[in-house]
């Protein structure tokens, strides 16, 4: 009990401070392909990365867990961000480890119905993203972009929920320019 409570003050002061590491996959790495059960706007959702990329890019954030500080942050802001990205093209959601009931309530209290949430309980999506928070079974704050080919654009790492909506946008802003449109 003792350990799980220690465990759960770490995750509680980790989503609201800065840590920076080096994720595992990097700009050019193909993204691993996926398909995982999630929440948009409280609904069961399922979420397939291959097809989603076939209308533009994608963000593909990574969050340790729903209904913490810097998590709620960072959902907050990807919703109001949320026409930008449309507005490019651009398709975002959110991966964690917590449960499907969890992601129902999160997508509506804290994504604001804008984006889909999605469950990997087994942590199988997280492990091949290289997501996972050190010497715990939950998500670091990673996002990925990633372009309609598979390749990731742009990955930003760091427990500072803000600076990934700023920088994802800019990113896929810069990749649109360079593509042309």
């Amino acid at each position: 009990m003792i350990k799980k409570l220690s465990q759960l003050l770490l995750l509680l002061s980790l989503c609201s401070c800065s840590i920076i590491a080096p994720a595992g996959l990097t700009t050019g790495n193909q993204a691993p392909d996926f398909t995982l059960p999630g929440s948009l706007a409280g609904e069961d959702f399922t979420f397939h990365l291959q097809e989603a990329l076939k209308q533009g890019p994608v963000v593909v954030y990574f969050y340790p867990k729903a209904f913490t500080s810097g998590c709620t942050v960072e959902a907050h802001e990807f919703a109001e961000a949320s026409d930008d990205f449309a507005a490019l093209g651009a398709r975002v959601v959110g991966v964690s480890t917590d449960d499907i009931a969890t992601l129902h309530e999160f997508s509506v209290e804290e994504c604001r119905n804008k984006f889909a949430v999605l469950a990997d309980p087994a942590g199988e999506v997280v492990h091949a993203y290289d997501a996972k928070l050190k010497g715990m079974n939950i998500a670091d704050r990673i996002s990925y972009v990633i372009a309609p080919t598979g390749e990731i654009l742009y990955v930003h790492q760091t427990m500072e929920p803000k600076s990934h909506i700023a920088e994802s946008l800019r990113v896929i802003k810069e990749w649109r320019a360079a593509q042309g449109q």
